[in-house]
């Protein structure tokens, strides 16, 4: 097939185009580097599959013009502002580029009749409130403009499902971390903490460190992200993917550094955005796709510890 990913050289961007080539589909990537970075591509560039990277705006409408001429049939669009704190003190970009860049995908994904795949965020729901963890149908509460410009998108993409028989499926993968992952502000807290362990330094926990995160494992989610694309069962369908174990931050602090005296709490800097409890509930995914994730999460850290390691992100 014929595949554009936009946002495909970001952290789980990259794992979706390695993925496609290793099933040995021709892929386009479309991105601003606004997350991504043109090194997480390089080791691909030998590939005859790999059809380049453009460099663009998913809100220019010429462009994806140009893009959408060469015959997609699915484009994963994981393009987007992804920081919740830059959300809360800048919401225009947030939701400039995550609602207003979401419709310009669509809008060619309809004309063309392309399958479109919305990578949302675990971020739209409510608190877990039990072991059961959060399913499709626990309620959402939008704490920050970043959730709040991906629930706007979601109900833009299912809307198309409905209006125009589009094929679309809205996926809403739980943290996710693993190797390409950034390990300076904007990255994940496994990253952070691995990269903080591996220079001597303290690990920083936002406020008390008892909120719980499902973290997934970048692999899983690339293999989930990829397979909702190639599934009819997922047309018109929102679903989850997580590890379906849930850990305290102050928990996953120790099992990375194994060191109490190099944990410290500091003040929270957007508590009101905060989920105490994120649990995932992947059933839908396993009944659908047959998905499960197949990393641990002490399996996960290590893959990701090593490749810190033995980067020049040091």
């Amino acid at each position: 097939m014929n595949i554009l990913v936009t946002g495909g050289a970001g952290f789980i961007g990259r794992w979706v185009v390695k993925r496609l080539l290793d099933d040995n589909h021709l892929v386009w990537v479309l991105d601003d580097l606004s997350n991504g970075r043109k090194e997480n591509l390089v080791e691909f560039e030998s590939n005859p599959n790999f059809q380049g990277l453009t460099i663009g705006d998913i809100k220019d409408q010429s462009l994806l013009e140009r893009l959408f001429t060469n015959d997609f049939s699915i484009c994963y669009h994981l393009g987007a502002s992804i920081n919740v704190q830059d959300s809360i003190d800048e919401p225009e970009t947030t939701f400039a580029n995550d609602v207003t860049g979401t419709f310009q995908v669509l809008e060619q994904c309809r004309k063309h009749q392309v399958k479109h795949v919305f990578m949302s965020t675990c971020m739209v729901y409510e608190r877990a409130y039990d072991e059961e963890g959060i399913s499709e149908e626990n309620p959402v509460k939008p704490a920050s403009p970043y959730a709040g410009a991906k629930l706007a998108a979601e109900n833009m993409v299912m809307s198309y499902y409905y209006a125009y028989d589009l094929p679309v499926t809205v996926i809403r993968p739980f943290n996710t971390y693993g190797p390409f992952q950034k390990t300076g502000g904007e990255g994940g807290v496994v990253a952070i903490f691995i990269k903080n362990k591996l220079a001597g330094k303290n690990l920083s926990i936002y406020g008390d460190g008892t909120q719980t995160r499902d973290l997934l494992y970048v692999e899983d989610c690339a293999r989930f992200v990829v397979e909702t694309g190639y599934s009819d069962h997922a047309n018109g369908q929102i679903i989850n993917a997580g590890l379906g174990k849930d850990i305290s931050i102050n928990d996953l602090a120790q099992l990375i550094v194994q060191d109490k005296q190099r944990i410290r709490h500091v003040e929270h800097i957007h508590p009101q955005s905060e989920i105490p409890k994120l649990l995932c509930n992947f059933s839908k995914a396993k009944q659908l796709l047959n998905w499960e994730p197949t990393y641990s999460l002490e399996e996960g850290i290590r893959e990701t510890e090593k490749w810190i390691a033995s980067t020049d992100l040091m």
